[in-house]
């Protein structure tokens, strides 16, 4: 270690001041902030990754700040990677589609070891990602493809519902003769002479 000592003149006398008797400089360490912040976001997982000197590589541990980028950082979230890579991954779950997001990383001597201790770093240069939305159908192409698909069956149904209604509908021929309802015995064509000119309106299958 090292001994830091300060003199200094006071009243005409000389005095010394020691206010590190033990200093070692491996334990006041503030290191450069991470460099070279980049991220890469997919349909399952945001990956982000970052750059810092290698002599300190294994020793390192790290604290990841992201958050929308219209919100403050007062409000950001946290992530701290379980181990030494200058590296994290993130549920992309965790991001909404279409939204724009900001992420910054610090770093420090990890507390787990001995010969070197530090503070927190600056906080790096930011960069953005996001998540990119789910493409959708424009309205009318998907209302065009909407009514295509229910035609055929809907029609299907019209079809055989007609065909069930006709196969077993009353043989008797309807006429409406002023507005009262002809004889049942009445059946089409043999009256039509008779009953030319009326009205006539038939309903069921003729044979």
């Amino acid at each position: 270690g090292y001994r830091v000592s300060l003199q200094g003149s006071f009243l005409g006398s000389n005095h010394t001041f020691v206010p590190f008797p033990e200093y070692s400089p491996r334990q006041y360490i503030k290191l450069d902030p991470p460099s070279n912040l980049q991220a890469n976001i997919t349909a399952s997982k945001c990956q982000i990754w970052w750059s810092v000197p290698w002599s300190f590589a294994e020793i390192l541990q790290y604290e990841l700040q992201y958050k929308e980028h219209s919100t403050s950082w007062e409000i950001a979230l946290n992530k701290t990677p379980t181990s030494s890579l200058p590296q994290i991954e993130i549920e992309a779950a965790e991001f909404r589609n279409g939204i724009t997001y900001i992420a910054r990383v610090r770093c420090k001597v990890s507390e787990n070891e001995d010969s070197y201790h530090s503070q927190w770093s600056e906080w790096s240069q930011t960069t953005l990602f996001q998540r990119a939305g789910i493409p959708q159908l424009p309205e009318k192409l998907f209302n065009i493809r909407t009514v295509q698909f229910l035609f055929v069956p809907l029609s299907f149904v019209t079809v055989l519902y007609v065909f069930w209604n006709c196969k077993f509908s009353s043989r008797y021929t309807l006429f409406f003769l002023l507005g009262q309802k002809a004889s049942p015995a009445l059946t089409f064509p043999h009256q039509l002479p008779s009953f030319s000119h009326f009205t006539i309106c038939t309903m069921g299958t003729l044979r």
